[in-house]
C-alpha cells in the first residue's frame, strides 16, 4: 500500500497502518501510537486558519484568513499553511534556519517570528506538488468527539499509572490489578523542593 495524507496535505500515513483491507478505518487501538496521535491531531486542526495569513491579518479579519490545507511539523507544535504560503514555509525550512530545529517545539514559533518580520520566498520559488489522485475514495475520518469517544472506550475503567524511575506505564483496572509488572517508587527517597 501507499502512503496517503488525510483532512490535510503534508503529514502522510502509511495505508496499511490505518486502513483495513476493505477500506475502512481500522480501530484506534490497531493503529501505532504514533500514527494514532497524528489522526486524532488532525480532526483538532482540520478547519483553523493559515498560520501566515493570521499573522498578515490578525485575531480581528481572521475571517479574512485561508483556511490551512497543508500541516509541517509534529503533533503540537505543527505549522499550518495554505496553498499560498507553503512556498514562504519551505523557503525558510530550506535556505533558512528551519531544518536546524525540526522536530522541535520551536519549528512553529520560530516560523511566525521570521514571516512577521516581513520574510518571504523568492518570487516563483517551487514548492512541492502534491499529487491528488482520488480523494473522494478515502473515508473520512471520525470527527474529534468520536475519536476521543473511541479512546476512552478503549481504557473504559482503566487508569494510567507511570512509574517515574524508569518511565514504565501500566494499567490499573477498577479493582487495582495491573495489566504489566508495576516497579515500586522509592517513597521515602528525599526529593529536591523549591
Amino acid at each position: 500500500m501507499a502512503k496517503v495524507s488525510i483532512g490535510l496535505q503534508g503529514w502522510r500515513f502509511e495505508e496499511s497502518e490505518i486502513f483495513t483491507e476493505e477500506g475502512e478505518f481500522r480501530p484506534l487501538a490497531e493503529i501505532p501510537d504514533d500514527t494514532r496521535q497524528r489522526l486524532v491531531r488532525l480532526t483538532y486542526l482540520h478547519g483553523e486558519p493559515c498560520m501566515a495569513c493570521h499573522c498578515i491579518y490578525g485575531d480581528e479579519q481572521k475571517r479574512r484568513c485561508n483556511e490551512a490545507t497543508i500541516v509541517y511539523g509534529e503533533p503540537m507544535a505543527e505549522v499550518l499553511l495554505c496553498a499560498e504560503h507553503e512556498a514562504d514555509f519551505l523557503y525558510w525550512f530550506r535556505e533558512g534556519d528551519g531544518a536546524d530545529i525540526a522536530g522541535t517545539d520551536g519549528v512553529q514559533t520560530e516560523f511566525v517570528n521570521w514571516f512577521t518580520h516581513g520574510n518571504r520566498s523568492p518570487d516563483n520559488y517551487d514548492g512541492i506538488e502534491h499529487v491528488v489522485t482520488d480523494p473522494d475514495s478515502l473515508p473520512s475520518p471520525p470527527d474529534a468527539d468520536e475519536l476521543t469517544r473511541r479512546l476512552n472506550q478503549e481504557y473504559d475503567g482503566k487508569r494510567k499509572r507511570i512509574d517515574l524511575r524508569t518511565g514504565e506505564i501500566s494499567w490499573v483496572n477498577g479493582s487495582g490489578d495491573t495489566t504489566n509488572e508495576e516497579s515500586s517508587l522509592d517513597i521515602n527517597r528525599e526529593y529536591p523542593t523549591t
